[in-house]
């Protein structure tokens, strides 16, 4: 288990119990009222650290090493039944961008999502999350495919950004993510999006545009990261946490300003703190998001999400 700096105290008060507990297994002292009173503690501590997280301590939160990434909750929510589709037909595969068709309960869906590596080898043959402009083709092959067929599409968001290279642009990556915003706005299906870690700039919202935009409470959507913008405002990253904090990036600045429209709550701890619970939690949230969706025609609902989209950003002088 890896700690964040501010997770400290939880560290210190779990190895205490450890302690505690082995010191009662390997003698005959009786430490059942101190493990108890140590217990207490940690649920306290855990209470005090977590329901007062900085912006940029969420944004911590988001990239925490064992946060569950899209592949983990492709898997867990629809186990054997998810066929991977790959390649935009045009350059080629890419595998920072995740998609294919699986069932989560009796219901198909087409998924998508950028997937992060959980090592040095797989976050370089993920791209660390980051997608080139096959990748965005992909997806918008992969969603023009699932309305061809009347599939709803969720969508999962999780990357620091499209990837900057040279090559990229040469490519078009701009293009890419104006079409799928474009063409996300029309598609004659329901879009679920839920952001599961990191929401970053252009990036996610080339996957981003959905009837129903799901947040987790522990991750971050923006135009940019705290660090970038941190760097461009004062030339140095020492400044990153006023970013965070300016940017109102967290779920709750995003609810209230009614760019997303659900918060789904995590585990004490965080989504990685108690994966089984926010696996469920999730597929819930997609389950319900979909049931308010699907009774409707195509014209009702593209109507529906342009009208939401148009609204955006609108203010009475």
């Amino acid at each position: 288990m890896e700690y964040l700096e501010f997770e400290l105290p939880i560290k210190e008060l779990e190895e205490q119990l450890d302690k505690c507990q082995v010191i009662g297994q390997e003698s005959d002292v009786d430490v059942t009222e101190t493990c108890k009173q140590i217990e207490k503690k940690l649920v306290e501590t855990k209470k005090d650290i977590y329901k007062n997280l900085t912006p940029w301590q969420r944004v911590q939160m988001s990239r925490h090493p064992n946060r569950p990434y899209t592949l983990d909750y492709i898997n867990a929510l629809c186990g054997d039944s998810f066929l991977e589709l790959h390649g935009d037909r045009n350059f080629k595969d890419d595998k920072a961008m995740i998609g294919g068709l699986g069932k989560i309960g009796d219901q198909s869906f087409m998924i998508i999502g950028q997937q992060k590596g959980f090592n040095t080898k797989t976050r370089q043959y993920r791209n660390f999350g980051m997608a080139n402009p096959e990748g965005y083709r992909k997806a918008l092959r992969l969603m023009q495919s699932a309305e061809k067929f009347g599939i709803p599409v969720i969508t999962l968001l999780d990357t620091p950004g499209a990837y900057p290279g040279l090559e990229a642009e040469e490519r078009g990556q701009g293009e890419a993510i104006a079409r799928n915003i474009l063409e996300m706005t029309r598609l004659k299906v329901p879009i679920i999006t839920v952001v599961i870690g990191e929401g970053a700039s252009g990036g996610a919202l080339g996957i981003g545009v959905g009837d129903k935009v799901l947040m987790l409470e522990n991750t971050w959507y923006s135009v940019i990261s705290p660090e970038s913008c941190s760097s461009i405002l004062w030339r140095s990253w020492e400044f990153k946490e006023t970013a965070a904090e300016a940017l109102k990036l967290t779920a709750t600045d995003m609810k209230k300003m009614k760019l997303v429209d659900e918060i789904v709550k995590e585990p004490l701890g965080g989504a990685h703190s108690d994966r089984e619970k926010t696996f469920l939690t999730v597929r819930d949230a997609i389950l319900k998001s979909f049931d308010e969706f699907k009774n409707l025609s195509p014209k009702e609902l593209v109507d529906q999400r342009m009208d939401k989209y148009s609204k955006m950003g609108v203010f009475k002088g």
